[in-house]
């Protein structure tokens, strides 16, 4: 039986934007797609706005029915406990959100975020009832010395260890390289590494989770090159950084849709 996969167009603002910032982005953001498709539910949009947003963001998508995902940026290993700074799975459900990101390079770099720590994470959110967003890539270091997918196809095998077949999850390629540079990957790059990925959930959960999962490319995506990543047949959506904080153009992102069956 056909599966359609319905493209993911998530915004990572970072550490970007105040809670007062984020009322004014998102009620810009949703009159700018007042007229769009998006409306229709064929594409869904996911905003991750930092951890002092939520709640805020949150109840303005609830009193204006703005058809947004929630997403958080990270969350504890710990659902809950004497672990001060850290935010667990549990309180981010009661705030509906529906995603996490997980595994992003700048927690891998910045915070020494193994890929246990990343499987524990999967693992967190997971019971938590949240969609983890396992965001994998190479360095320019790992491009030349393993190639393009060797190093994400490892980090995704280790994150994927004990997650059950019928788990809800999307996979986000992120070359490190091309994240904030302006230099994307060529879509036939992301096609090849995307398309590799796809085989690893098929060889972890099965033929039918990896028909369904949603594999996201990201990395200097933008309204101009949008177009070209949505035409490979395992790009199912971007996970967008810079561009997610300018209105005009992330709503341009959001605008070009596909239908991907398989």
């Amino acid at each position: 039986m056909a599966v359609t996969r319905v493209p993911f167009i998530a915004g990572n603002w970072k550490m970007n934007l105040d809670h007062l910032q984020a009322v004014a982005f998102v009620q810009k953001l949703h009159w700018a797609l007042k007229d769009a498709k998006h409306l229709d539910g064929s594409v869904e949009v996911g905003l991750f706005p930092p951890f002092t947003d939520l709640r805020t963001v949150q109840t303005l998508i609830d009193a204006d029915k703005i058809p947004f995902a929630l997403g958080a940026q990270d969350l504890s290993t710990k659902d809950a406990g004497a672990y001060t700074g850290e935010v667990s799975g549990a309180f981010l459900a009661k705030l509906n959100c529906a995603y996490v990101l997980i595994g992003h390079s700048e927690r891998r770099e910045y915070h020494a975020e193994t890929d246990q720590v990343i499987s524990e994470k999967v693992q967190a959110a997971l019971r938590n009832g949240l969609v983890p967003v396992i965001c994998v890539g190479e360095t320019s270091e790992d491009l030349e010395k393993f190639g393009a997918s060797a190093v994400p196809v490892g980090q995704l095998e280790i994150a994927l260890e004990g997650v059950p077949a019928d788990a809800d999850i999307v996979v986000a390629y992120e070359p490190v390289w091309a994240i904030g540079s302006g230099q994307a990957a060529t879509p036939e790059q992301a096609q090849e590494v995307c398309a590799k990925l796809r085989e690893v959930i098929a060889d972890k959960l099965g033929q039918d989770a990896a028909q369904r999962t949603r594999v996201l490319y990201g990395g200097s995506v933008k309204s101009s090159n949008i177009a070209s990543f949505m035409r490979e047949p395992d790009v199912d959506g971007a996970l967008v950084g810079g561009a997610s904080l300018v209105v005009d153009e992330f709503a341009a992102i959001i605008r070009f849709q596909k239908h991907v069956g398989v």
